[in-house]
């Protein structure tokens, strides 16, 4: 039986095209690393379980679901396969003790003995280095959560996509997790498409009421990851 949450309030929803555009990463990854897969006679268990799993229909991700995808993203980048990467996260939710601890600000700290303890295919525990340095590790968890603001439990609770100063954020307590400008907390894609039929951002900005720097803001972010996504 699939699991959908009691409620689907404050999670952040999206699927796996609307996350692949977030974080850069194609919906094909994002489906196989959450759903599992089949490589000739070999099955590849899910990295960890959606937030929203819909069973046939699909998946839906949540906000936690973002975050962690785009630290085990970055591992796998780095040349981590992503069995390894499950193992890691296996051995990472025993430690930290949460369900997605890739992307807890406790695991920057404590996660450097998960990556020393990997459990081989014969069921044996062995002790091996997966980066070159401890240096190379916390570089790549800083650029994987970078502008990520931490709950007092350290779980991620928002993020500021490009940075404070640019006003967009993803919180899934907002606008079910869709990108927002700040000031405004109006989604950013509504803000551009009112510049786009309004004709200017000056006419936007008296149609809704709002600032014409909110407006700027919000056309340069969708103009910006919409370069990134072609690229």
């Amino acid at each position: 039986m699939h699991r959908v949450p009691d409620t689907l309030i404050g999670i952040g929803l999206y699927t796996p095209a609307e996350a692949g555009k977030l974080v850069q990463i194609s919906p094909a990854k994002i489906n196989r690393w959450l759903r599992g897969h089949h490589v000739k006679s070999q099955q590849y268990d899910p990295l960890w379980t959606p937030q929203v799993d819909l069973g046939e229909q699909g998946i839906i991700l949540g906000f936690r679901d973002l975050m962690e995808i785009r630290v085990a993203s970055a591992f796998i980048e780095q040349g981590l396969s992503a069995q390894k990467v499950r193992q890691a996260i296996q051995l990472a939710r025993e430690l930290i003790k949460d369900e997605r601890p890739l992307s807890t600000s406790r695991f920057q700290t404590d996660g450097r003995s998960v990556f020393l303890q990997v459990v081989e295919g014969d069921g044996q525990t062995k002790f091996i280095d997966l980066f070159k340095s401890q240096y190379a590790f916390h570089e790549i968890l800083k650029r994987s959560l970078r502008n990520i603001e931490y709950d007092a439990e350290g779980v991620p609770a928002r993020w500021w996509v490009f940075g404070k100063t640019r006003s967009i954020v993803v919180d899934p307590a907002r606008s079910f997790g869709r990108p927002i400008e700040a000031e405004t907390s109006v989604p950013a894609e509504v803000l551009a498409a009112a510049a786009e039929a309004e004709g200017s951002v000056e006419a936007a900005a008296r149609a809704w009421d709002v600032p014409v720097r909110a407006i700027k803001r919000a056309v340069a972010f969708i103009d910006e990851m919409s370069l990134r996504n072609a690229a």
